[in-house]
């Protein structure tokens, strides 16, 4: 923790003020299906990688039958660095600005980072579902806050999570609202869009490999 201390001075960052932000926005957070997710016809995985100080987004469509539809990325300097729990502050801009360049419409997006189980509610997943007013989930593979109880992940004496075993032999992913999605349905649609050997949903693998792609193509 003394390392992110240090980064604090150093980029001067207000934490307090950001900490008051995300308890403000986690209100807005709809914890409600907006639509019948049983009829999704199209999700996307987003992720980030990075080059020194620049950050790629990535964003994958796919149809429910696992076919890729789109990719489009977008590439943005970092200008806030890496803490835990104020992730959205850093990625946050390059996944907007790569949403903007779809030309479609995913039914549900899948995050890399937490939604609402998060310190103050509100993680990347959260932070991106009200930014776009989309539907997100937010998967991840380490635990910010909460207690497991049977797969069940409770905040405050509520459930606001799911840990998810998706491959044998491996630790759980972390399942949490984003924004218009109650958890149950993020559950489901979570193990809908496992394909195996993969551990995320494959919408997340598959924005990981272009990030990934696209980050070699940079560096040539």
């Amino acid at each position: 923790m003394e390392e992110f201390t240090e980064l604090i001075k150093k980029f001067k960052i207000d934490v307090k003020r950001f900490e008051y932000e995300q308890k403000k926005l986690a209100k807005l957070v709809i914890e409600k299906d907006y639509m019948d997710f049983s009829e999704v016809r199209l999700v996307a995985g987003c992720d980030t990688s990075t080059i020194g100080k620049e950050v790629i987004g990535s964003i994958v469509v796919l149809s429910e039958d696992f076919e890729v539809i789109e990719e489009k990325f977008s590439l943005k300097r970092a200008t806030f660095p890496y803490i835990p729990s104020f992730l959205a502050y850093r990625e946050l801009p390059v996944l907007i600005d790569a949403f903007h360049k779809l030309e479609n419409k995913p039914d549900v997006f899948f995050i890399n980072g937490h939604g609402t189980l998060h310190p103050r509610g509100c993680g990347l997943a959260s932070h991106f579902g009200i930014a776009v007013d989309a539907a997100t989930i937010g998967i991840a593979k380490e635990l910010l806050v909460g207690e497991v109880k049977d797969s069940k992940i409770f905040l405050n004496g509520k459930q606001k999570g799911y840990a998810l075993i998706t491959k044998e032999g491996s630790k759980p992913i972390y399942i949490s609202v984003g924004n218009k999605v109650k958890l149950s349905s993020a559950v489901e649609l979570t193990k809908k869009f496992i394909k195996q050997p993969h551990k995320l949903p494959e919408p997340l693998t598959l924005a990981h490999k272009y990030a990934n792609k696209i980050k070699e193509e940079l560096v040539r």
